[in-house]
Formats: C-alpha cells, sequence, structure tokens
C-alpha cells in the first residue's frame, strides 16, 4: 500500500453562493512532487488553505499520516508537519534571516536567554541546505524575492516539515535560480518529504512533478501520472477547450518609428548606452535574465528613475522624461510588473481602477461624471473580456490574470502611442495568457507600438517582431523575431 501522507476526500467549500470546491478529493504520498493545476478561480487556493487549516471543509473527509482531522487549524497543520510556502513571502522585512527563521523554530519563553551565537550558526546552516549564499544576520528587507523564498523553505526543512505545499515558487525567478530550487525541491522528495506543486509554468511540472491533479470550475477533473500527460492533454482538461494557438501571428509591415533612445543611460540604476527603437504597430521583446537592467530601462523610459544621459525621441520629437505624468502626457503607458503593489488599487472598484489615469479628461473642473465612467469602465470589460461581478466590484475580487487585464485597461484609456508591458503573463493561467497575448496583438495590429519585457522565453519568441536582448545594463543584441 502507497505510504500516504495527506488524503482528502469529497471536499465541499462554498463562500456565500459561490461555491469554491464541490466534491474535490486529493492525496499525497511520501517521496512525491505531486501538481496541482488549474486557471485562475478553479479553487486551488481554497483547497490549500484548507490544508493549511486556513479554512475550513463545508463538508469532507482529511487524514493526515493516517490521523482522521476533524478539525485543521493553522497552529494544528504547523504541528502535523505541514508547511506552505507562498509565492509572496510572510516574512518580517525589519528583521533578520536569523531572527526570521527563530520566530518558526524556537520554543517561545520570556525567560529563556537567547543565544545569539547558536542562532546563527543554526540559520546558516539551513540556508546552506537549500544553497543559500545568505548571511544570517542580513535583514529581509534588503533580500531579492527569490533570496526570501529560499529563507521560507529553509525554514520549512528547519521545522521537520513533511508536507511542504509550494504556491507559484518560479514566478520570480531566474533560469539558474529555478534549477536550484528543483534540486531543493528533489532532496526533499528524496528525504521522504511530499510537495504540493501550484505553478502555471507548465515546463515545471514536466521537469520536476511525477503525478498532477487539475482543478476546472471547483471541482477535479482528474489524475494522472506526469508521464502519461502531454502539454497539450494538460492544457484542455485546465480550460476545457483546445488552445491550438498561444501566440497570435503578427500582422502588417510595422510603421515608423515611435519610440527612440539613443545612448541612453541612467546611473542610479546601471542603465547604460542603450540605443533602441520601437515601430508603430510592432512589439519588440526585451528579454535578458533577472538584473540584467530591463525594468531599469522601462523605468527610466517612463520618467520613474530619469535617464542622466542620452536621448529619447518620440514620433522623431526630442523629449526629456521627468516623471510619469509627463511620459502619460506624451503618450506612454507603462504597465508595470507587481500588478499587486503597483499596477492595481484592490480595495477600489474595478470602475474606478480603469479611470485612475485619466481622472482630468474625465472629470473636467472635479465635476464628477459616474455615469460616464460607469460606461467606459463596461467598455474595457467588454473588450478586455475581464470576468468581473461588474463595474462596481472591488478588484480584489477578480482573479490574477483579470486583475492584469485592469491593469492593462487602466492604461489603454489614456490612448498611448507606447505601451511598455514589464512581465504581462506572469502568474496567470494559460487561459488568461492566450487573451492577454491576443490583446497584445490586437493593440498592434491597430498602429500600437508595443514594447514588452518577459522572463518566458517561449512568450518572447511567441509574440515579439524583433528581440533586444540586454545584459548588464545594456543592450547586447537585437535580434528578429
Amino acid at each position: 500500500m502507497a505510504d500516504f501522507l495527506l488524503r482528502l476526500s469529497d471536499a465541499t467549500k462554498s463562500f456565500g453562493a459561490v461555491r469554491a470546491l464541490n466534491g474535490v478529493s486529493f492525496e499525497l504520498r511520501a517521496r512525491e512532487v505531486h501538481a496541482l493545476l488549474g486557471e485562475n478561480g478553479a479553487g486551488k487556493s481554497t483547497l490549500i488553505r484548507i490544508l493549511t487549516g486556513a479554512h475550513q471543509p463545508d463538508r469532507g473527509h482529511l487524514e493526515i499520516r493516517g490521523q482522521t482531522i476533524r478539525h485543521l487549524s493553522p497552529a494544528t497543520a504547523h504541528q502535523l508537519g505541514i508547511a506552505c510556502i507562498y509565492q509572496q513571502p510572510t516574512l518580517f522585512p525589519e528583521l533578520t534571516v536569523a531572527e526570521n527563521l527563530a520566530l518558526r523554530l524556537e520554543p517561545v519563553s520570556v525567560t529563556r536567554r537567547v543565544n545569539w551565537r547558536a542562532r546563527r550558526e543554526h540559520a546558516t546552516a539551513l540556508l546552506k541546505r537549500v544553497g543559500a549564499v545568505i548571511s544570517p544576520d542580513a535583514e529581509i528587507r534588503s533580500l531579492s524575492m527569490p533570496e526570501q523564498q529560499l529563507v521560507e523553505i529553509a525554514g520549512a526543512i528547519g521545522a521537520g516539515a513533511r508536507i511542504v505545499i509550494m504556491d507559484e515558487p518560479t514566478a520570480s525567478l531566474t533560469s539558474k535560480e529555478q534549477h536550484l530550487l528543483f534540486e531543493v525541491v528533489r532532496e526533499l522528495r528524496a528525504s521522504g518529504v511530499g510537495v504540493i506543486y501550484i505553478s502555471h509554468r507548465l515546463e515545471d511540472i514536466f521537469q520536476l512533478a511525477d503525478r498532477v491533479t487539475v482543478l476546472r470550475d471547483g471541482e477535479s477533473v482528474g489524475t494522472n501520472q506526469v508521464d502519461d500527460l502531454t502539454e497539450a492533454e494538460l492544457i484542455r482538461m485546465m480550460v476545457g477547450r483546445e488552445v491550438s494557438q498561444f501566440y497570435p501571428p503578427g500582422e502588417g509591415q510595422p510603421g515608423n518609428p515611435v519610440l527612440s533612445v539613443r545612448r541612453l543611460g541612467c546611473a542610479v540604476t546601471g542603465v547604460r548606452e542603450v540605443t533602441l527603437e520601437v515601430r508603430a504597430g510592432e512589439i519588440v521583446g526585451l528579454a535578458g535574465l533577472v538584473g540584467a537592467g530591463r525594468t531599469e530601462l522601462a523605468r527610466a523610459i517612463f520618467g520613474l528613475t530619469p535617464a542622466d544621459s542620452g536621448e529619447i525621441f518620440l514620433q522623431a520629437r526630442r523629449v526629456t522624461m521627468r516623471s510619469p505624468q509627463e511620459a502619460v502626457a506624451l503618450g506612454i503607458a507603462y504597465v508595470p510588473e507587481d500588478r499587486r503593489r503597483h499596477g492595481v488599487i484592490l480595495e477600489m472598484s474595478v470602475a474606478h481602477n480603469l479611470t485612475m489615469a485619466i481622472h482630468r479628461r474625465l472629470f473636467p473642473r472635479a465635476w464628477l461624471r459616474l455615469k460616464a465612467e460607469e460606461r467606459l469602465a463596461e467598455n474595457f470589460i467588454q473588450q478586455l473580456a475581464i470576468r468581473t461581478d461588474g463595474p462596481s466590484a472591488p478588484v480584489s475580487s477578480l482573479s490574477g490574470g483579470n486583475q492584469q487585464k485592469v491593469s492593462l485597461g487602466r492604461w489603454l484609456a489614456t490612448k498611448p502611442k507606447l505601451l511598455i508591458l514589464d512581465e504581462p503573463t506572469q502568474g496567470v493561467d494559460v487561459g488568461a495568457k492566450s487573451e492577454i497575448h491576443r490583446i497584445i496583438r490586437e493593440l498592434a495590429r491597430k498602429g500600437m507600438a508595443v514594447l514588452m519585457i518577459s522572463s518566458d522565453l517561449p512568450e518572447v519568441l511567441g509574440m515579439s517582431d524583433r528581440i533586444a536582448v540586454m545584459r548588464a545594463g545594456t543592450i547586447a543584441a537585437i535580434l528578429p523575431g
């Protein structure tokens, strides 16, 4: 008989009238990486919250290592060896690495003296196990997102976790960091740990997972051995239809240059000697490793960190970009990488987010024209196929892919000549990714110039008319699409 670490049977969970899970069963074996897939809104997050004790199912039976669990709380889950590593690490930014690990691993006592040397040595040993070259005295806020994820994994190992849940762990990692993470996951599996692995990157699943369970609309579509499936079959299970064309072909010839930068530099961010051109109706992909200067170049063009050398031309006219306000006024839009921090305001409605960048035009002399705002929002909801209860729904109620569409719509409302997209499909499911690709290609077909930054190499190859490769803050090569 298989050595089951976890068994969940017939789990059902509703939030008001919305049924998030409907009779879902899931199991995890020791020494297994079990992938959990599905589009945004398929029920993955609800299932994970049940397994970590954050939600109680309305119905269902849960066993952990052969023990029936009638009420699972987060504290009980921790005691039973369940650890969850989220895409956004849950660490205290002002504390050091060693202090964060100690909060999770050391017993709480008001009388116990802290052995700082032993604490640092323990943290160093755990970091070494996950291959992290990080000082135990470094403050969390000084670490990159990949480094923070490694600290989270080190904490799970230190706590002796037997069930490790990883939620989109590679979304912000470079290729080198992904390989390091995969090695850590394989070592966990070899030591008898069971790993539940959630990712929208199908290449991760085929490299790493043993089995895969697919959810769709709150129900389990099936559980299969990964070796028995193809990528096309997995996609069909997830979206319920054939997605035959992820990257719609380009149409027509690019027009005149919309953006030209010559020998552009910004000493503060390390951008140097960048010469680049983006023409009307053209998608230029900006490729390179994380840290190569891609986002920094976008921020210089948009005026967030103004360039201190070189020239910027918009439609053959030389301009100086000192602020985002000037960039927007000149017809530049920038959809940032971190949509939850900079792309949308989660507490505000879809309508307010979509019109945020055009308030002065929509509300001249501070007159509130709420009907006009609602009509404009409804137009973008239809145009971008945003799945929402309506313009007044809070953005926090939307899936990641639909939040990304709202972020995109906010800037399309400014009617830009140049659209800069930083990781436009990061962390969204395959169905939403295909829709966003269609929107981008349609914008280019209508004559918009698009500069697209992406760490997803197939996306860069599939969507770009030309590809500019960055390395160490400058353009290393420009290639045909």
